[in-house]
């Protein structure tokens, strides 16, 4: 199953916005925070080793966190633990749990955890460390307009986009909606035009961030319900079959799409997909987004600085504080 967006496509424009009834903007107190961005995706693993591997020697991403080492491996205990990110921010934690099962396929679960790059030469020393040393991950590359983009499947099949954003400059609008197509990107011409020595050298050198987080879901209609009328995101994009939304006019924090999914139902617990983490600037936020759940009939549960819930398919969020 490929973890890419479709692509040749046409451009992908907005369809009607999601407002209130008789239309209008939304109020604010009914939106995200415009500085609400992505925080560290946790995964569940069956080999953790392999998984922390991947992450680290192909993708090149630091440990930032593990359990203790006996001599020089993984403890091998159910629950085990390893966060791994850029310049200290976390992106992935991989958390092991092998005795849960694959998940269904066709099922709702993770599409793919995108990786925002800070520009086009660390992006193209790490889409090199990938074609060195685990070039079959590789399952596609396209130009979005307001990205560029490169997929890839780590070894326990989960979705892993790497990008870069062009300017918001170069962003065509229309009205709330943002232009993106999926066009044909060329990875040699890329790498022969922005991978330099140093690079080379060092794949893990330069910033990167959870970007945003593409979902399989059931049906648009209830994930357009939950991550725009009760979570308070504002729709992009929609092109059939998919949904982009974001907050603060960023092209888009979180997809979802049926693609593979249509009609599938909550999820039992299975390897893949843990929990999706949103990142709000305070406290109030979070007290605004609780009081939203709470009218919309959604269950959560405090954790610290913010909260837990499900979506309508049993996937986790969390939204937290600062």
């Amino acid at each position: 199953m490929s973890h890419h967006e479709p692509g040749p496509a046409p451009a992908l424009t907005g369809h009607p916005a999601h407002g209130p009834a008789g239309g209008g903007p939304r109020p604010a107190d009914d939106l995200l925070s415009p500085a609400t961005a992505m925080d560290a995706v946790t995964m569940h693993v069956r080999d953790l080793d392999a998984m922390t591997a991947y992450y680290r020697d192909v993708l090149a991403l630091d440990v930032l966190d593990r359990p203790a080492a006996t001599g020089g491996a993984l403890p091998a205990r159910s629950g085990a633990v390893v966060t791994l990110g850029r310049a200290g921010t976390p992106i992935v934690v991989l958390q092991h749990t092998p005795d849960l099962p694959q998940p269904v396929r066709g099922g709702a679960g993770l599409f793919h955890t995108a990786i925002l790059f800070d520009d086009e030469r660390s992006l193209a020393a790490t889409v090199a460390s990938v074609a060195r040393s685990a070039p079959r991950s590789y399952v596609g590359s396209a130009d979005h307009l307001v990205s560029q983009a490169f997929y890839f499947t780590d070894p326990e099949g989960n979705g892993i986009e790497l990008y870069r954003d062009r300017s918001r400059d170069a962003w065509t609008w229309d009205g709330p909606h943002v232009r993106m197509a999926s066009l044909r990107l060329d990875p040699h011409a890329f790498l022969a035009e922005h991978l330099t020595g140093t690079g080379t050298q060092d794949p893990g050198a330069g910033g990167a961030v959870v970007g945003h987080v593409h979902l399989q879901v059931g049906d648009l209609a209830s994930a357009t319900h939950f991550y725009v009328d009760a979570l308070g995101f504002e729709v992009t994009a929609q092109v059939p079959g998919a949904l982009f939304v974001s907050a603060g006019g960023y092209h888009h924090h979180l997809a979802v799409n049926t693609w593979n999914s249509a009609g599938a139902g909550p999820r039992a617990s299975s390897l893949g997909l843990g929990e999706v983490a949103v990142r709000v600037p305070g406290a109030d936020d979070v007290l605004a987004l609780r009081d939203r759940l709470a009218h919309h009939g959604i269950a959560v549960r405090d954790h610290g600085a913010g909260v837990r819930f499900e979506d309508p398919w049993r996937n986790v969020v969390r939204v937290s504080a600062g």
